[in-house]
Parts: structure tokens; sequence; C-alpha cells
């Protein structure tokens, strides 16, 4: 099993040995389901303060590489949502 794969285990489960999962929590996402379907997941506290900070990520438009304002730049909509630009016809920025 991969590390970034969670263990699967039944909420019973969990609140029978939680210390063991807290522990699993640590290295490996543990999903804790109920009536066989994945209900919550228990990760590390590091882990979700990780994922919370990348969340958060904002940068000032001049950080950019070039190669991100190029391709910004060069970006282009496909054909198939031409029609969405008549909702933008009217509309003031």
């Amino acid at each position: 099993m991969r590390k970034d794969e969670p263990t699967t285990v039944s909420a019973a489960e969990f609140h029978r040995n939680i210390g063991v999962y807290q522990d699993m929590a640590l290295t490996r996402p543990v999903a804790i389901t109920k009536n066989g379907r994945e209900r919550t997941v228990l990760i590390s506290a590091e882990e979700f303060h990780r994922l919370k900070r990348r969340d958060r990520q904002a940068i000032n438009a001049g950080e950019l590489a070039d190669r991100h304002v190029a391709a910004i730049r060069d970006a282009r909509v496909p054909d198939q949502y031409e029609h969405l630009d008549a909702e933008l016809k009217d509309w003031k920025g």
C-alpha cells in the first residue's frame, strides 16, 4: 500500500481501536466508513495545516513567472464554449 492511499475502516472498528488509527493517521489517511460508504477521513494535524496553507495561497500578478503570463495571454476558450461570450456582452467591469 502506498503512503498516500487511505486505510479504510468501519466506524465501529475505528471506535474500538481509535488509538491505533490515530497513530496510523500520522503517516497515511484513514478513511472511516458508515454503512459501507466513506464518511470521514482522519489525517495528521501536520497534513491538515499543510493543506490549509495551500488552500489560502495567493500571489500578486506581478510575481508570476514570464512563462505563466505567456500561458495566460495565449490561452483560448474552446469553440464549444463560444456561446458563453453572449453572457459578457453587456458586462461592465
